[in-house]
């Protein structure tokens, strides 16, 4: 059986590689010119295992409201004249429902626990462990003012439901763990360690998964953009139809897996399927580590501003903010602003500021957070890996493997609430 992947993103090479371990000839189309080029180029770096609670929470409305107005806020709301983007807005707020955001929450978490086993092992069947700067050193949780780590000291328990470790540390432990972090004691109010996780360079990480699938049969198809889906004989996907260099063209597979982004929606609409996914602008920097003893080799994530940072090599990233708004790619440059001067005051010394590569993406978003993971409503051989918002790398060797079940017609390794299910 040929399945055909929409995408080369880090979803995308994920989604052929366990494909093609249980035996489909696999087929990717990419209009880049090589794999994850756009979303998965220079995200935050996190394997964030630790953080399923997704942004539709009971709080989020009023935290938006209190940063309305903010510069640098990490919440921004640009309202467009737009039927997807206002129908998206009233989905999210019905999943800030408590039961909602607890169901959506344990969904994720489930996934994201499955999704880290699974990449440790496919990093080693694949030779790839030494190509993405990994490091192992977990995710430290930081809480700059007392209240919010207050009320965080209930994740511990909650996650603990799902196998998730965490550990509670004062201020002293959180400089412990990272010694980078000196300079911000006198302003923590503690943190949450979570030793399990990890991070590293998604982009490098797809680049290398590609290769090793290249060389194991994978066809890519780079520089191929999909302008449309062709059905045919009631409910299966025949043809799709492609432009590249050398003009129009039709390629034709048994299965089609979509993994595009932001952008499948798009291409679904025309055929009556609705996928409730749209853009989050997310931002980071990317500059060389100017002193090793300032950079943290402990990926953070600083709760009160949500801006993560993470050692990639010789390299600190850092990266966060989610803008809802529209599909532009220009650079706001408040929002690089905000994140050299988090660099600048929490880890002095650790970039060379003189040069700084500024980033900016789109994280394809679901209303309440929880990928979209099966098969259409409406199409036999249609599937769906997509919208995983910010939480792509963490959990897109889970969302790989439990879509190649379902398509197997085997039962997945864990619950969860399927499209088309």
């Amino acid at each position: 059986m040929n399945v055909m992947v929409l995408g080369a993103g880090i979803t995308g090479v994920t989604t052929a590689w366990f494909l093609r371990r249980a035996g489909f000839h696999v087929d990717v189309v990419d209009r880049q010119v090589e794999a994850a080029r756009e979303t998965s180029f220079a995200n935050g770096g996190q394997i964030s295992v630790s953080h399923p609670e997704p942004w539709a929470n009971p709080s989020a409305p009023f935290v938006a409201l209190r940063w309305i107005g903010r510069a640098g806020a990490p919440l921004k709301l640009n309202p467009r004249l737009d039927t997807e983007q206002w129908r998206w807005m009233a989905e999210f707020l019905c999943e800030c429902l408590p039961w909602r955001s607890h169901r959506n929450t344990a969904a994720i978490a489930t996934l994201a626990v499955h999704s880290l086993a699974e990449l440790r092992r496919l990093r080693e069947d694949a030779g790839i462990s030494d190509a993405y700067d990994a490091q192992k050193r977990g995710i430290l949780h930081l809480f700059f003012e007392g209240a919010p780590f207050a009320r965080a000291k209930g994740r511990i328990r909650e996650l603990a439901a799902f196998g998730i470790k965490l550990r509670l540390c004062t201020a002293a432990q959180c400089a412990g763990i990272e010694p980078a972090l000196a300079a911000s004691v006198p302003w923590l109010a503690g943190g949450l360690y979570a030793p399990d996780d990890e991070s590293g360079d998604a982009m490098r990480f797809s680049q290398a998964l590609a290769q090793a699938l290249a060389a194991d049969g994978v066809r890519f198809h780079y520089g191929t953009r999909v302008e449309r889906l062709r059905a045919a004989d009631g409910n299966r996907i025949v043809e799709v139809e492609v432009c590249h260099a050398g003009g129009r063209d039709t390629l034709s597979a048994d299965a089609v897996a979509i993994c595009l982004g932001s952008h499948g929606w798009r291409l679904l609409r025309p055929l009556g399927e609705r996928l409730p996914i749209y853009p989050l602008k997310g931002y980071s920097i990317t500059a060389q580590v100017s002193d090793a003893a300032c950079a943290p080799r402990v990926s953070l994530t600083d709760e009160s501003r949500r801006i993560v940072c993470s050692r990639l090599g010789g390299r600190l990233r850092v990266a966060g903010t989610a803008e809802l708004g529209d599909y532009n790619l220009e650079i706001d440059p408040t929002r690089i602003a905000a994140m050299l001067e988090w660099t600048e005051t929490r880890l002095p010394g650790a970039i060379d500021r003189e040069h700084v590569v500024p980033w900016a993406g789109l994280r394809p978003a679901t209303p309440g957070g929880v990928p979209i993971i099966g098969r259409s409503r409406y199409y036999e051989n249609l599937w769906f890996n997509t919208g995983h918002g910010t939480l792509g790398w963490t959990l897109s060797c889970g969302s790989a493997s439990v879509l190649t079940a379902l398509m197997r017609g085997e039962n997945p390794p864990v619950e969860f609430p399927f499209w088309g299910g």
